[in-house]
């Protein structure tokens, strides 16, 4: 059974700053929308896989799970809960708003069959492998050149053929 994502080393990072040389270039060095990409892990025990999702702030509301042309997507959005003041500033570090991650399946999973759970801001997802696909063994009789099964002579199939 293959993984369901492969692990690169370092593609977070490559994210974060990707995500941060393009919001500066696009709103011309200053301070950009922040782009929040929750942390994921990824497991696989024996007959299922569970995704554990860290989601800080958030409710089940806030968040939709979708599994839909072989892929598990999970989406949700969390608010900045900072003010502008005039006089002063402060800093924001904790990133905000919409986010998005979606991984593709292997195939033969049932959508119905996968199950999630949010508890203390810690979203699991629960997704069962699928059963493996077990060849069909197809027995062969031993038959004669004219068609005859077992020393039988050729067989007839009779019937009707009935156009609708």
């Amino acid at each position: 059974m293959s993984l369901l994502v492969k692990p690169e080393p370092f593609s977070q990072e490559f994210d974060r700053l990707f995500s941060r040389l393009f919001e500066s270039s696009a709103s011309g060095g200053g301070s950009a929308a922040q782009r929040w990409m929750p942390p994921m892990d990824l497991m696989e025990a024996e007959d299922h896989y569970v995704l554990r999702a860290d989601l800080p702030g958030l409710s089940e509301d806030d968040v939709a799970i979708e599994v839909q042309d072989g892929a598990l997507t999970i989406s949700g959005e969390r608010s900045a809960e900072h003010e502008s003041k005039r006089g002063g500033w402060f800093r924001v570090e904790r990133s905000f708003g919409r986010f998005s991650r979606s991984m593709t399946l292997p195939q033969g999973i049932a959508p119905d069959a996968v199950t999630a759970e949010f508890d203390r801001g810690v979203l699991t997802v629960r997704i069962p492998k699928p059963e493996e696909r077990k060849p069909h063994r197809v027995a062969i009789h031993a038959g004669s050149a004219n068609g005859a099964r077992n020393g039988e002579g050729p067989q007839t199939i009779e019937g009707t053929a009935n156009e609708q």
